[in-house]
């Protein structure tokens, strides 16, 4: 299958923004900037629409979801918009119970034990993911040429909540299951990979002009942990939208061990936590575009701190083919909203980036 010719990256709307250019290792006129956990969380607008209502009912409602995915566009300038979704999404439209619970995350009511658990999992039927392609839909209407990103939960880090049963600090049951009961481990994270790729394709298919693969819990792996174990079902997530002709980024939050191996699974551009400088990433990724990695924690410093690291991050992304500014994780819910704002102006001010072997 390839993009209708109404999607914005074949009709032009998006093919050309800084932000395509970039994850695609090409010259812009300025280091695109967007954050992650953008859509929300900081915003008093966001606030104010999501008073008492549940998370995933408004991942769910296709205005609602919309809605919150385009505020942060009207009142930072972003280059990009996230949809305003959960990586839980996919297998909650499968059938399986879980729950957001306020400031824990997400709850399952039966974790994965056996192999029988597994087995019962039910496939997820392409038509309830319509709600999603709506949401895309309406929200790339009327972005005009701010390219909408699609994102998925990498299979460990979904298979990492479903043995847990909710968050958990360091995975334990889960790399247990993982060297206890391989073939049980093989089926988790090939069904996991299944329905996090047909999320990512339906919203890229419905509108979206880049992808993006979150894996939050991936620094509790080794390196040849993360290699024998993971890596081939994170490249199947990514290889869902092969074809489609979107860039696909992969983010990992403490992956600093494996930053060499991503380009070879199909990340067309790297993440970076706030862990590891730009410049020490880029040698180890020579010929891939970068995004990352300003430190969350210090968005609430005062503004010349902010601003020093922030052109300190420009500095260091310069090793890189290209450069897009995002956070090295997601924004703390009390970040001054006007803190994100300047941050993109100064960004933008910065004029077109001084970065090294742009492809062109």
């Amino acid at each position: 299958m390839t993009l209708p010719s109404t999607h914005p990256l074949v009709d032009g709307r998006t093919s050309d923004s800084p932000l395509v250019r970039a994850y695609r290792g090409q010259l812009t006129q300025h280091t695109p900037v967007w954050f992650m956990r953008q859509a929300g969380r900081s915003l008093p607008e966001y606030r104010e629409l999501r008073a008492g209502g549940d998370m995933l009912a408004a991942c769910l409602d296709p205005a609602t979801a919309s809605e919150i995915t385009l505020q942060p566009v009207r009142r930072h300038g972003v280059d990009a918009a996230i949809l305003f979704s959960d990586i839980v999404i996919p297998v909650l439209l499968a059938g399986v119970d879980v729950e957001i619970v306020p400031g824990r995350g997400p709850v399952f009511a039966t974790p994965v034990r056996t192999a029988a658990d597994v087995a019962a999992f039910p496939r997820l039927d392409g038509a309830a993911l319509d709600p999603i392609r709506e949401a895309v839909a309406l929200t790339v209407a009327a972005l005009g040429s701010t390219p909408l990103i699609a994102f998925a939960g990498a299979p460990f880090t979904l298979a990492s909540y479903l043995v847990e049963g909710g968050p958990s600090k360091d995975q334990q049951r889960a790399r247990t299951l993982m060297h206890a009961d391989p073939a049980t481990w093989t089926a988790l994270l090939e069904w996991c990979a299944g329905v996090s790729g047909a999320f990512l394709r339906a919203q890229v298919e419905a509108g979206a002009s880049a992808a993006q693969v979150f894996d939050s819990w991936v620094g509790s792996l080794s390196r040849e942990t993360w290699r024998a174990h993971v890596a081939r079902h994170t490249a199947r997530t990514l290889a869902a939208v092969d074809g489609l002709g979107v860039p696909k980024v992969h983010f990992g939050l403490g992956s600093a061990g494996i930053l060499d191996l991503l380009p070879g699974i199909g990340a067309d551009a790297v993440g970076v936590d706030w862990r590891t400088p730009l410049d020490e990433a880029a040698a180890l990724v020579p010929r891939w575009p970068l995004q990352g990695n300003v430190d969350p924690a210090v968005l609430g410093a005062p503004w010349e701190v902010v601003e020093a690291h922030v052109l300190d991050v420009l500095r260091r992304g310069a090793a890189a083919p290209a450069h897009v500014l995002n956070l090295g994780h997601g924004v703390p819910p009390e970040t001054d909203p006007t803190v994100l704002t300047r941050i993109v102006e100064l960004v933008h001010a910065q004029g077109r980036p001084a970065v090294g072997g742009a492809r062109g």
